[in-house]
């Protein structure tokens, strides 16, 4: 496929942190996306939360299946936009690499546990994953990715505003631009996670029976998305016609944003990456009406599925115990495993200590959290 001029291209990669070997039947984006794949931090998504506690029920989603949602639906709106796809999947498969446990719940937490610290940003955290807590190579530490991986992860929410030492310090190492915005490629997996994360909630929140088809009518463009279905397909079991709604939302909105990156590629005379990256705003987008439209089903999953009270008490507990864990070990570095003394000793400062812990915890799936503070806090818990 012919790439777009504003496309990020291969062969105009600014390469990588170390020199590295060239493959002759995989391009550098390529190795990156498998890179990723093979990575452990790639697998212990199966064990983090993006709505339900990992207990929960096994159908529900994780934070694997969503990135793996999120490369799709980003490969498809940069195969119709011309652009590259094997970017746009490997920033897509990595967005979530960093997460703590338990979702927006663990984040907080540490968020909590850190604002004397540097603060924590789950971006920057990915980042750090990519190039130096991954090891598996005997020369370098980290999966050694392309800048183009490494940028469009840490900034595939938009320039970054606000740096910590760690990504200052970096930056330093191997500029990325942090004040530029990211690749198209890189902005198109953005909002790949919104068009994920939005319509699969709808899927989740509907079989948890958090809210009925009734419901989910309030919205209008649902109403109207199912009266043509059922006209279509009477008598359809209820799971088949939430499907079909997801289904058609997500179209809509690949539809719309495709309409609407295009018209904004040609309203601003986009000709080249630099002009997507100096732009004064995100090129990719949608229109005004699917904002609005986003805006109205957000609402409607926060009333009947965020803040339901079996989501706010699991949420509730699940950032006590990244507190708690937090806590603890800053209070008492022996209680750390063995593997992790050697860096938090009594002789760094406490924001150094902060900033390992709050990796060490941030690297947990939500069954390891659990388990960890089963041990330090549960006094009739057998090791």
């Amino acid at each position: 496929m012919t790439l777009a001029k504003y496309a990020s291209s291969n062969e105009h990669s600014k390469g990588r942190l170390y020199p590295d070997y060239n493959n002759i039947i995989r391009s550098d984006f390529q190795r990156d996306r498998d890179r990723i794949i093979h990575s452990s931090a790639f697998r212990r998504l199966e064990g983090k939360t993006q709505v339900f506690a990992y207990h929960e029920g096994r159908n529900y989603r994780t934070r694997l299946t969503h990135s793996i949602e999120v490369a799709q639906i980003t490969r498809t709106l940069c195969k119709n936009l011309s652009l590259n796809e094997e970017l746009g999947e490997a920033i897509a498969l990595a967005h979530d690499i960093g997460h703590a446990p338990f979702g927006h719940a663990g984040e907080r937490g540490l968020k909590n546990c850190m604002k004397n610290y540097g603060g924590f940003d789950h971006n920057v955290n990915s980042l750090k994953i990519m190039t130096e807590i991954e090891t598996h190579y005997p020369k370098f530490k980290g999966l050694n990715l392309t800048w183009e991986t490494l940028e469009g992860t840490v900034k595939h929410n938009g320039p970054v505003k606000n740096s910590n030492e760690w990504l200052k310090a970096f930056d330093k190492k191997f500029s990325l631009d942090l004040k530029k915005y990211p690749s198209i490629e890189a902005q198109i997996a953005s909002f790949a996670d919104d068009i994920a994360y939005n319509n699969h909630d709808i899927d989740d929140g509907f079989r948890a029976g958090f809210f009925s088809i009734h419901d989910l009518c309030k919205l209008d463009f649902i109403e109207e998305i199912l009266a043509k279905f059922d006209y279509e397909n009477p008598n359809m079991d209820d799971n088949v016609r939430v499907y079909a709604i997801t289904r058609s939302l997500i179209s809509a909105m690949v539809f719309d944003l495709i309409k609407t990156t295009n018209d904004n590629i040609e309203k601003n005379k986009i000709k080249t990456d630099s002009d997507i990256r100096n732009a004064k705003s995100f090129t990719v987008n949608f229109s005004k009406e699917m904002h609005q439209q986003i805006f109205n089903l957000h609402q409607f999953l926060s009333t009947y599925f965020y803040t339901n009270s079996n989501i706010a008490r699991m949420d509730k507990k699940s950032q006590k115990i990244v507190e708690d864990l937090f806590n603890v070990f800053m209070d008492d570095y022996k209680l750390l495993p063995k593997t992790l003394r050697f860096d938090v000793t009594n002789n760094i400062s406490d924001k150094d200590k902060a900033n390992h812990i709050c990796t060490y915890i941030a690297n947990m799936t939500d069954a390891m959290a659990v388990e960890e503070h089963q041990k330090l806090f549960n006094i009739s818990y057998r090791f």
